[in-house]
């Protein structure tokens, strides 16, 4: 009975450590008498740092009699594309600096890993968000690429107008200094 409970909570603190993110929907690629089909699935998810940015996900998910018993590998082909979702973007340029896993997944029982990495370009007020796999031994150079401007997005206007609302809501709170770049507000902290 105690031996139960401790592979409960395992379970439940390994659950609570994933990402937060969003099934989308899935595609079958290939037909597996036993068991789930292959498939293309995708889910979305909201950057942790970065207010009003969303980016989604594809990846190829291996089926069968292996996927029940949690031995599949899945292969190396995933795909990641990053909009705004906000009218506005906020985030703190200090937070973001350093390049940061964003997403991570297990693509096999224990070794392979499909993660996602930001890095963000202080000169050009940009991010780039890469989807990549890994291994213990050896990842694959398979990777794709998304790229998000705060020049791309809702005209600089709408920011101004939404950081003018917030400041006026909470007269009491000490003002950081911010700076508008076209559908971004970057805190300076």
């Amino acid at each position: 009975m105690k031996t139960k409970l401790c592979v409960l909570a395992a379970a439940f603190l390994l659950a609570a450590c994933g990402e937060k993110t969003d099934k989308i929907g899935e595609a079958s690629t290939v037909f597996n008498m036993l068991g789930k089909n292959d498939r293309i699935e995708v889910e979305a998810f909201d950057d942790p740092d970065v207010k009003g940015l969303s980016c989604f996900l594809s990846y190829a998910k291996k089926g069968g009699l292996k996927e029940t018993v949690n031995l599949e590998e899945d292969a190396s082909d995933a795909s990641v594309s990053c909009v705004q979702t906000a009218p506005v973007v906020e985030y703190y340029e200090s937070v973001v600096a350093k390049p940061r896993k964003v997403f991570k997944r297990d693509a096999s029982f224990a070794f392979k890993s499909l993660q996602i990495m930001r890095y963000y370009d202080s000169k050009r007020k940009a991010f780039a968000y890469m989807v990549y796999s890994d291994k213990i031994i050896q990842g694959s150079p398979k990777n794709s690429l998304s790229a998000w401007s705060c020049y791309g997005g809702t005209p600089s206007s709408a920011a101004n107008t939404a950081t003018a609302t917030a400041s006026a809501s909470t007269p009491n709170t000490p003002v950081v200094p911010t700076q508008k770049h076209g559908a971004c507000v970057i805190s300076m902290k």
